[in-house]
C-alpha cells in the first residue's frame, strides 16, 4: 500500500501548493503506516525534481512523454490511475485547484475509488476512513466517511503547513502507458499576460469594493498592492460597475483563490464574494460597517474608512521596506 501524490507544475517549477500537499501526504503515510511516493508529469530538470524530497517523500516518480506535454485530462488520468494500480496506491491525493479538480473524479472512476473533494485537515479516523471538508463557503463543516478500499483526495490550498525535513528522495524514471489516440487537447495558440502578478500565482492579494467609492480611488490601493508584491482583486459589483478588469473579480463567480494574506477593502462579504477568497490563510478587513461580514471571516479588521485608512497603511509600508 502507500499513498501517491500528484505534483503539478507550472512551467518546470513548482509552487507552495505542491509542497504543501507532499507534506501532508507524507504525514498521512506515516500515519498508516505506509510510504509516500510523488509523481510529477512532464520535463521537469533533477534539481527542481529534488525540492520534492525537501518536504518528506523518498520516491519521486518522473514521468516524461511526448504526448504528455500538453494537459489532456483524459490522458492524465489514465497515466495516474496505471502509476496508481502498479504501485497499489491505496490513498491517491491531488490539490484542490483546477487541474486537481478535473483529475480527481477521472481517477477516482478508473480506479472505482471513493472522492473526498476539498479536504482541510488530516483524516479524522481511518477505521472507518473519514475526511474533514469545509462546506457553505466556509461557514460549517462536513465528515465524509469514504467506504472504498481506494480513496481519492484533492487538498484545499493553505489547509496543511509545509514541513520541511532532510532529503533523502530518489528519482525513478518511468515510461508511461497510455493511448495516444485518446488525446483530444491541442494547442493552437498561447498568449500570457505579463507584467502584472496573477491572482491564481499571487501570495498576497489587495481587493476592493463598491467601499472604495469610484473608480478614481484607486490609485492607492494599487501602489499598497505594488509595495507588497500584491495582485490587485476587487468584488463583483466594481467589476460589473466596470471600475476594475473582469479578470479581477474574486468570488463565487469569479476567480477561488488561496493567497496567504488577502486584504479585503471596502468589501462587504456577501457570502459569494467569501466563498471565492475562504481559503486564504489570513484576510484582513476594512470596511466602514461594524456589522459587515466580512469581519466574520477576518483574522484582523480595521474599522474605518478606506480613503483614510489606506494612505496611512501606504506610508506605514513605505516606511517599513525603507529600513
Amino acid at each position: 500500500m502507500s499513498v501517491l501524490v500528484f505534483t503539478e507544475n507550472w512551467d518546470g517549477r513548482f509552487k507552495k501548493l505542491s509542497f504543501e500537499l507532499v507534506s501532508y501526504a507524507v504525514k498521512v503515510a506515516e500515519m498508516t503506516g505506509t510510504e509516500a511516493i510523488a509523481l510529477s508529469l512532464g520535463k521537469i530538470e533533477p534539481d527542481e525534481l529534488m525540492k520534492l524530497g525537501n518536504y518528506g517523500v523518498r520516491r519521486i516518480l518522473n514521468v516524461i512523454s511526448e504526448g504528455l506535454t500538453v494537459h489532456d485530462s483524459q490522458t492524465y488520468a489514465e497515466v495516474i490511475s496505471n502509476i496508481a494500480a502498479k504501485e497499489k496506491a491505496n490513498i491517491v491525493l491531488f490539490s484542490n485547484n483546477n487541474m486537481g479538480k478535473a483529475l480527481a473524479p477521472r481517477v477516482a472512476v478508473r480506479l472505482h475509488a471513493g472522492l473526498g473533494a476539498g479536504i482541510s485537515k488530516l483524516p479524522v479516523s481511518f477505521d472507518p476512513f473519514c475526511v474533514y471538508r469545509k462546506v457553505y463557503s466556509g461557514n460549517a463543516f462536513a465528515q465524509v466517511k469514504i467506504k472504498s478500499d481506494i480513496k481519492v483526495l484533492t487538498l484545499a490550498q493553505n489547509s496543511y503547513q509545509l514541513n520541511e525535513t532532510a532529503n533523502q528522495a530518489s528519482i525513478e524514471n518511468v515510461t508511461p502507458e497510455f493511448n495516444p489516440q485518446n488525446i483530444k487537447t491541442k494547442i493552437v495558440d498561447i498568449q500570457k499576460q505579463t507584467g502584472k502578478i496573477l491572482l491564481t500565482d499571487a501570495e498576497i492579494v489587495v481587493s476592493g469594493g463598491r467601499g472604495m467609492k469610484s473608480p478614481d480611488n484607486w490609485g492607492p490601493l494599487v501602489e499598497l498592492a505594488s509595495l507588497l508584491g500584491a495582485a490587485t482583486a476587487c468584488s463583483r459589483p466594481v467589476s460589473d460597475e466596470g471600475w476594475r478588469p473582469s479578470e479581477e473579480h474574486t468570488g463565487q463567480t469569479g476567480k477561488i483563490i488561496s493567497p496567504n494574506l488577502y486584504i479585503a477593502i471596502g468589501i462587504s462579504g456577501a457570502t459569494q464574494h467569501l466563498a471565492g477568497v475562504s481559503s486564504s490563510k489570513y484576510i484582513v478587513a476594512i470596511n466602514t460597517d461594524k456589522d459587515a461580514p466580512i469581519f466574520e471571516a477576518a483574522q484582523y479588521g480595521i474599522i474605518g474608512d478606506a480613503a483614510k485608512v489606506l494612505p496611512k497603511m501606504v506610508e506605514a509600508v513605505r516606511e517599513i521596506k525603507a529600513k
